[in-house]
């Protein structure tokens, strides 16, 4: 009876630790922690497995302030094998970026970048000297190209670019919005050129700096969301949270 009762219990938490989540990271489609590399491979920690490739000048190391984070130099970046990246993965109604970063000041800076089989540049979050700047295109053209806030060099800041189709983007810097446009168009979900993090796909715009938590999902974040995961990092906000299930459970399982 006792062991009965013991695989019920365990059984029950199981669901419950899936259920929640599979909800927190059902639209999750990257997430970098940078807390190792192997064979020069970030792992994707989402769950896809769409792990980055380092190319050139970029390791792992240990940062004072926020522990193992990746840094780049001399045009180091990481690449996305996007063949592998299912199309159903590819933001289409909505996308969010979001990444810590301490960088130089020098000159424009790209996060990530992805390029259609046409040339067209697809998402632009970026650190410029005199400011940040967030876009994504259609395939009809540019949905918004927003220019907001003001930089702070040499220090960590959080950047969390969102949008959704109908309601619009948003651009919020260390949990703040600094800046929201109007938007109504799907995003180009074609990513044949290619996909980095840290250097654009012509090489230029390279990011000179360390950069930690970059997560990517295909839909907007709320911003109770970009909050909270600025407030407590990516892996609190996906950690099964206390919530009074598990105790009630017990209770009705003892009774």
């Amino acid at each position: 009876m006792v062991l009965g009762r013991f695989i019920v219990i365990v059984s029950l938490i199981t669901t419950i630790i899936n259920a929640t989540f599979a909800k927190d990271v059902e639209d999750l489609i990257l997430y970098f922690d940078y807390e190792e590399e192997k064979g020069g491979i970030i792992s994707d920690q989402s769950g896809r497995n769409y792990d980055g490739k380092i190319n050139g000048n970029v390791k792992v190391i240990e940062d004072g302030e926020r522990g193992n984070v990746a840094e780049f130099k001399a045009n180091g970046f990481i690449s996305l094998d996007v063949e592998s990246i299912a199309e159903d993965d590819l933001p289409l109604n909505g996308m969010s970026v979001l990444a810590w970063f301490n960088v130089e000041n020098a000159g424009d800076q790209a996060i990530f970048n992805a390029r259609s089989a046409d040339g067209t540049w697809l998402i632009h979050p970026e650190v410029r000297p005199a400011i940040y700047r967030w876009l994504l295109r259609s395939k009809a053209g540019t949905i918004f190209d927003m220019r907001a806030g003001k930089p702070t060099f040499g220090k960590w800041t959080h950047f969390a670019g969102t949008y959704q189709k109908g309601e619009g983007a948003v651009l919020y810097i260390n949990g703040v919005e600094v800046g929201n446009m109007p938007g109504n168009q799907e995003i180009s979900n074609n990513w044949d050129q290619g996909a980095r993090v840290g250097l654009n796909i012509d090489n230029a715009r390279p990011f000179k700096g360390k950069m930690d938590e970059l997560n990517i999902w295909k839909r907007g974040l709320t911003q109770d969301e970009v909050k909270e995961i600025f407030k407590t990092g990516m892996k609190e906000f996906l950690a099964v949270q206390p919530n009074g299930k598990l105790a009630s459970y017990w209770a009705d399982i003892k009774n």
